[in-house]
């Protein structure tokens, strides 16, 4: 199917692991992603105003400029699995086939999926404010970093940039039921993928040591298991051996 145009040029886009691998292992994967962005930004010259790092998808906010979407995305990419596949001693695809995007026309809907990236790990159950989560860039719109394009974002909100700062930070931390493209699941994980998930995620040799991890990162690693991943409440349960109503409660 054709990707649908954006007249404005500026899209919501989502990457994902194939066979939902996670893409970002740790620390120096999430800063070599970044590091690829604004290398990419300055050769094909697109204006990047979001983006959030998850365990094994990410989504951005972009506008083409230069080079076509495509490019973009394929440079992007290329680059960051020529590196991971180095690091891990891996070869083969990193991500899904096809990125997933949709075309952002106008102010309103721009706000909206400015909102719901950064809001993505909140959503998730990883984190209870925005501002905790280290990969995305809300700090370059509260403190005037210039890693990442916020001034359209603000602008929207105020032409003046005190009061914009100050409106951004309320927009983004106001309970909404956003409604953006999203990573649709049309099947069950399977018994031998959950496992894998699990010991990839979670750090663990066996799902039972999750038994001895902290309780409160315990508790994000079961939440993202479920959201993040898909993984059932049954699975989790007989794959970890943790009570099923903890799991059902988080």
């Amino acid at each position: 199917m054709p990707r649908i145009k954006s007249k404005s040029g500026i899209y919501h886009i989502i990457m994902r692991g194939i066979n939902r691998q996670i893409i970002f292992e740790d620390e120096e994967d999430c800063h070599k992603f970044i590091q690829t962005l604004q290398k990419y930004r300055e050769i094909s010259e697109y204006k990047l105003y979001a983006y959030c790092l998850m365990g094994n998808h990410l989504h951005l906010l972009l506008m083409e400029d230069k080079d076509p979407l495509e490019t973009v995305m394929r440079r992007i990419c290329g680059s960051y699995v020529l590196w991971y596949n180095k690091k891990y001693g891996r070869i083969g695809p990193l991500f899904q086939d096809r990125f997933k995007n949709e075309p952002v026309e106008d102010d309103a809907y721009f706000l909206t999926v400015l909102r719901y990236i950064l809001q993505n790990p909140v959503k998730a159950g990883i984190v209870t404010k925005v501002e905790d989560y280290p990969w995305t860039n809300y700090t370059d719109y509260i403190r005037s970093k210039y890693q990442t394009d916020t001034d359209l974002g603000l602008n929207i909100l105020n032409v003046d940039r005190a009061q914009a700062v100050r409106k951004f930070v309320d927009f983004i931390d106001k309970d909404n039921d956003d409604k953006c493209l999203e990573i649709k699941e049309n099947r069950q994980i399977t018994d031998n993928d959950a496992i894998k998930i699990i010991k990839n995620l979670c750090k663990v040799e066996r799902g039972s040591d999750l038994q001895m991890v902290d309780v409160d990162k315990r508790n994000t690693y079961i939440k993202e298991l479920k959201e993040g991943y898909g993984l059932s409440v049954r699975q989790i349960e007989r794959f970890t051996g943790i009570n099923r109503g903890i799991i059902q409660r988080l």
